[in-house]
């Protein structure tokens, strides 16, 4: 990884996320690297929807050259439910699927707009890759999977529900 500059970092350290921002930077900055490739929805789902990005690659400037990627079922399902199969079950379904077949759409750049901030930013690329995979939009973290509810989230929801009564 050392080789094809990979950077790595640990989330829930403060020190490495501003690290990481400065590195990103830098790399954009030089016009001779090639483009970062990130995932900022950070987990993979079933397959249906657009999980929550994280704002941090949002965050650092530069275009964004968003890419639509869904998995075909047909021939074998590249989604594994941590809950219902062990990661051995998984490899072995995965090496005896018959293919794993995606659909890759390249979209047009983007670009953070003067308004927008980064959270906006990504909400808006997310939009543009779940219309175009057919997908819908969610407004949680895929981590949510693994992890409980932060009480600050679920307080926002209620007031929103308030405000709707």
């Amino acid at each position: 990884m050392q080789t094809t500059q990979h950077v790595l970092f640990e989330r829930s350290e403060m020190k490495d996320r501003c690290l990481v921002r400065k590195k990103i930077r830098e790399h954009i900055a030089d016009k001779a690297k090639l483009p970062i490739l990130i995932f900022p929805e950070g987990t993979c789902i079933n397959n249906t929807s657009v999980m929550m990005f994280k704002k941090g690659s949002f965050e650092v400037g530069g275009t964004i050259h968003p890419v639509a990627i869904k998995y075909d079922p047909r021939f074998g399902d590249a989604f594994w439910n941590s809950t219902k199969f062990s990661v051995l079950t998984y490899i072995f379904n995965m090496m005896t699927s018959w293919a794993l077949v995606c659909n890759v759409w390249y979209l047009p750049p983007m670009v953070k707009e003067e308004e927008e901030d980064a959270v906006d930013f990504a909400n808006r690329v997310k939009a543009v890759i779940a219309a175009q995979g057919g997908m819908s939009v969610l407004p949680w973290d895929g981590g949510l999977k693994r992890k409980k509810v932060k009480e600050s989230f679920k307080e926002e929801q209620q007031k929103k529900y308030c405000q709707i009564l």
